[in-house]
């Protein structure tokens, strides 16, 4: 089981986003980028749909282009 200091730990520190993060690592270090990946369609694990994958491989399932996917990673990133 993990504690929950070595969870605080693996995130607390700045994170940068790509579209290789995992949603589950993208959830658990910023609250903000569920409220985002729910208004481009995207559900997650907090959103009630658990999804598993990275950024990229969720974006590509709901037909989001390259384009479309680094403008995400990089508004992800500004949250």
């Amino acid at each position: 089981m993990v504690s929950a200091n070595a969870i605080y730990q693996k995130y607390s520190t700045s994170m940068k986003i790509s579209k290789e993060t995992t949603i589950e690592d993208l959830v658990h270090y910023s609250s903000s980028a569920v409220g985002y990946l729910r208004e481009k369609g995207i559900k997650c694990i907090a959103c009630g749909e658990p999804i598993w994958g990275t950024i990229e491989d969720a974006a590509k399932e709901k037909g989001f282009n390259d384009g479309d996917i680094d403008q995400f990673v990089k508004d992800l990133n500004m949250l």
